[in-house]
């Protein structure tokens, strides 16, 4: 295989939020939604990102596109160091990096019509004459399986479906070359699901995209990534290609989400690892590695030391003490 590209580099990111408490609202503590996290996207890929709910998959993808400010750690996109830009300095770069939200109806301006929506981009960043953008329009809503008389309707008047595809035309309108998906068929019925990620995967090859694709469900994960990244209360539990981590999972929380997937082959079984207690606050993680409280396979040194996120072999890295040795 040949060397690949990067297009985007993150480094020990973390973004914390204060918590406000007693009178005087002091900050007492703080949320470490995502707590120092690295990973590379290279062109062309598909990089999923899975984990519970409070994980920090979310945060990790708002912060990748200074939705949100990073509170330590730096985003490289395409060799430049984005992560303590101003605005307008960040301006250039929002046209290369897009965004699709969970909820295509919340994320879609109600008083305005299909058409505006779309367009929207195009005039802030200035970028096509008016009959040129009426063109992108109408060219936009094709490619994502909408007839042109969509232009004129209000996001009301679509189902949830219908609705994604044009939160997608929007990302798609300054021909992005990173889009992050931030659970984007989570909302969807599974039929409709299923067709969401099939237009994304064929808008990939038509328009030379790179995805970041956060999500909760490992089989849809499975349907539209290259590799997968699993976090655990803002850490990275294991990465690696795709094909690896769902046939030889590393870490024990990658083999307990994995657990419950169901497997369509009856020959194979295989057992459910059920995970003790609930997920562990962000604002008061435990000491040592993250998940020692709910591993199974945890002893003595999990509870005190942090395992680093080491290499373990084709290309896959997991962050546990079973795969380190004592001494250092």
């Amino acid at each position: 295989m040949g060397e690949r590209e990067k297009l985007l580099e993150v480094k020990n990111l973390k973004k914390y939020f204060p918590v406000k408490g007693g009178v005087l609202q002091r900050t007492i503590g703080h949320v470490k939604a995502v707590d120092d996290v690295s990973f590379e996207i290279y062109k062309g890929e598909t990089l999923g990102i899975v984990g519970e709910s409070g994980s920090g998959k979310s945060t990790l993808g708002r912060t990748i596109l200074r939705l949100l400010d990073p509170t330590e750690g730096q985003v490289i996109f395409e060799g430049d160091d984005i992560s303590t830009l101003s605005n307008r300095k960040m301006r250039p770069y929002r046209k290369d990096m897009q965004m699709v939200f969970q909820d295509p109806f919340a994320s879609l301006n109600p008083r305005m019509s299909v058409g505006e929506i779309i367009e929207e981009p195009m005039i802030v960043q200035n970028t096509l004459t008016k009959k040129e953008r009426k063109e992108k329009v109408v060219d936009l809503l094709a490619k994502v399986g909408l007839p042109a008389e969509a232009r004129s309707k209000y996001p009301h008047e679509f189902s949830g479906g219908q609705r994604q595809r044009i939160g997608i035309a929007r990302a798609l309108t300054l021909n992005p070359k990173l889009i992050i998906g931030d659970e984007p068929v989570s909302a969807l019925d599974v039929s409709v699901q299923s067709q969401v990620l099939n237009l994304m995967g064929d808008l990939q090859d038509e328009f030379d995209l790179t995805y970041l694709f956060i999500a909760h469900d490992l089989s849809v994960v499975k349907h539209i990534s290259d590799r997968v990244g699993v976090m655990y209360l803002g850490k990275m539990a294991e990465i690696g290609p795709k094909d690896k981590i769902f046939e030889n999972p590393l870490h024990p929380y990658t083999q307990a989400l994995l657990s419950a997937v169901p497997i369509p082959d009856m020959e194979r079984k295989r057992e459910k690892i059920t995970l003790k207690g609930e997920l562990p606050s962000p604002s008061n993680p435990p000491s040592g590695c993250p998940f020692h409280t709910r591993c199974p396979e945890a002893h003595e040194r999990c509870k005190v030391e942090l395992p680093e996120l080491l290499h373990q072999g084709n290309e896959q890295y997991v962050a546990c003490h079973l795969y380190t040795s004592e001494e250092k």
